[in-house]
């Protein structure tokens, strides 16, 4: 019998979380496998990036000088805006491979794509993903800034955002309205399913940080106290810190299946239709891009 995940069906708030953890536990090697592939050089770069500014920064504010000025002359210096640059494009760089895998796998048939296959569509989705990926995160900011509210409503329809633009090849702006009508009568039911997903990444992530933890502690007691973390400590925290983000995989592939369950409910089955045939009328990988 075929236990293998169907994306394509409707689903409950319980079957969405199981499924999640199903299909990482059949797809774990390939996925691992994109992940470091197209992830691991800008992933080593952050955390490179980030043990070097953390360094000068202690040496410079526990210096016998303590210069007070120090974080924020590390946080607008060349290493401090490298950091910025890596991080947000191995967060993009995340998002993008594992939602093209998940496409790939749907269109062919419950097939583990190759780190081939999933590169064609990355290279097509990447520069578009990178733009609407600013442009939603700026609109997610300020509408956490706005009482936290209006944040709190648009999580859900920002968290369909890439999704919908990797599984329709749809356009920003295409992307941005199609997000909110699919939760159309759907929020709450939604808006606790991620809520569950990133809880459960961020319990995966404390418990793995644990060493870590602990071993800033022990710098603090055996300093008396201080509250400065050594370089041994700085160097240990960033490598686990970034390690972790392999659980950003998880988020990723239940809105993907919350995605399709609310395509499914729409009763759109035109686009469906569409999704079955990619695999035979492939998007021109060598078109511009526009935004």
């Amino acid at each position: 019998m075929d236990n293998k995940i169907e994306f394509k069906k409707l689903r409950e708030f319980g079957d969405i979380v199981n499924d999640t953890f199903q299909f990482m536990k059949q797809n774990i090697r390939p996925l691992l496998k994109v992940y470091a592939y197209f992830c691991g050089f800008f992933l080593l770069a952050t955390m490179i990036s980030a043990i070097s500014q953390q360094i000068t920064m202690y040496q410079n504010v526990f210096s016998p000088q303590q210069n007070p000025y120090a974080f924020f002359q590390q946080a607008f210096s060349l290493s401090g805006i490298l950091l910025i640059l890596f991080y947000y494009l191995s967060y993009v760089a995340l998002n993008v491979s594992i939602l093209c895998f998940i496409c790939l796998y749907v269109e062919k048939g419950k097939v583990a794509p190759t780190v081939e296959e999933v590169w064609s569509y990355l290279k097509y989705f990447f520069l578009r993903a990178m733009g609407g990926t600013f442009l939603i995160s700026i609109f997610f900011a300020v509408c956490l800034l706005c009482c936290v509210i209006p944040g709190i409503y648009v999580f859900p329809a920002v968290s369909l955002f890439l999704p919908v633009m990797i599984f329709e090849n749809g356009s920003l702006s295409y992307s941005f309205s199609r997000s909110f009508k699919l939760l159309k009568d759907q929020w709450w039911i939604t808006l606790a399913t991620l809520a569950v997903l990133w809880i459960i990444t961020y319990a995966c992530t404390l418990f793995v940080s644990m060493p870590a933890m602990v071993i800033n502690m022990a710098s603090i007691v055996a300093q008396g106290g201080k509250v400065a973390p050594g370089i041994t400590s700085i160097i240990i925290t960033n490598v686990i810190q970034y390690v972790c983000q392999v659980f950003m995989i998880i988020p990723l592939i239940g809105s993907s299946l919350v995605y399709f369950n609310l395509a499914e409910r729409a009763g759109n089955t035109g686009l469906l239709d569409r999704i079955n045939e990619m695999g035979e009328t492939k998007p021109d990988f060598n078109k511009d891009e526009q935004y």
